[in-house]
């Protein structure tokens, strides 16, 4: 066998870099932050099977053996998480994906953790018996677990999708539950909300709502940022305007859409925003994980994404 290797250097996708200033400029020998396209990066949670369920069968209290069952936010019983004694972080989840994302990169980063209410939704409860005490107590380990990330990081965010799927659950305690999941972190601050991955949706024959019931609650919650799906489900911008302390992260890319968006759209949905929201409290991203895209898609949708939060930058 002969071996192969690479000398160093591999291509960096467009998306990332901007290669026609790269080319410019050959060989920089100073730091040229100038040249990256995407301001706050993540992992792209690589060595996850999905957002939720490394960190919900990491904890204590779980039969991992024998899991449970709940209904999901399509009507569907699926295997869950079965909690039998004391839910309790004991060990790191996430932390050797900060360590590897923080030596991978001087941008600003971020790693999210599913949030307390939804690891609760999706959980066959057989120890506390009460919703509100497994929340609280999820939110315990995810508040050991982000405290144990944030020197690492710049942002910390926690996914809570069921929150929309359970909105009359949410106004009884979602907030308290996260606020205990945030508490005494001082580092930004993000809740990622959503109406769910556009495949589940496209396999189900099912379709995203027009608006949130809960999600503009979470103006009163300790969370510095809001990430909000708005692309796929139409959502009204004039909303926003009822957002006032939080950044929004928007989504502007419609992950359900058959072919990517131009820069020109997404600097069109931008735009609309900014009647509602000031420019320093507008952040641009997908409407939710893009795991479910082949890469090409996914490239092409990030440019676009780049491009045109740049055009409206320089407008």
């Amino acid at each position: 066998m002969i071996p192969t290797t690479l000398v160093g250097s591999y291509p960096q996708p467009d998306w990332l870099v901007d290669k026609i200033r790269y080319r410019e400029t050959v060989v920089p020998r100073i730091r040229m932050p100038e040249l990256w396209r995407v301001d706050v990066l993540t992992d792209g949670e690589q060595r996850r099977e999905s957002y939720f369920n490394e960190f919900a069968n990491a904890l204590s209290g779980i039969d991992v053996e024998r899991p449970g069952e709940a209904i999901n936010r399509l009507g569907k019983r699926q295997a869950v998480p079965r909690v039998t004694g004391p839910i309790r972080r004991e060990r790191p989840v996430f932390l050797r994906d900060a360590r590897f994302l923080r030596a991978t990169t001087a941008r600003r980063i971020k790693l999210a953790v599913p949030g307390p209410f939804t690891l609760s939704a999706l959980a066959q409860d057989e120890h506390y018996r009460d919703p509100e005490r497994l929340a609280m107590a999820y939110a315990d380990a995810v508040n050991d677990e982000l405290r144990e990330l944030e020197p690492l990081l710049d942002w910390v965010q926690l996914d809570e999708p069921y929150l929309e799927a359970r909105p009359e659950q949410a106004k009884a305690y979602a907030l308290p539950a996260i606020d205990r999941a945030l508490a005494g972190l001082s580092k930004p601050t993000c809740i990622h909300v959503c109406f769910g991955y556009a495949f589940s949706h496209a396999l189900a024959g099912t379709s995203k709502s027009g608006g949130y019931r809960f999600a503009l609650e979470l103006e009163r919650s300790r969370a510095t940022h809001l990430s909000l799906e708005a692309a796929q489900p139409r959502l009204d911008l004039a909303s926003l305007a009822a957002v006032r302390t939080k950044t929004i992260v928007l989504g502007v890319l419609d992950l359900g859409a058959p072919t990517p968006e131009t820069a020109d759209v997404v600097a069109t949905r931008l735009r609309a925003a900014l009647r509602h929201v000031p420019a320093e409290r507008l952040v641009a991203a997908p409407d939710c994980g893009m795991k479910y895209l082949d890469r090409p898609s996914a490239r092409a949708r990030l440019r676009a994404l780049v491009e045109g939060a740049r055009a409206v930058s320089r407008a």
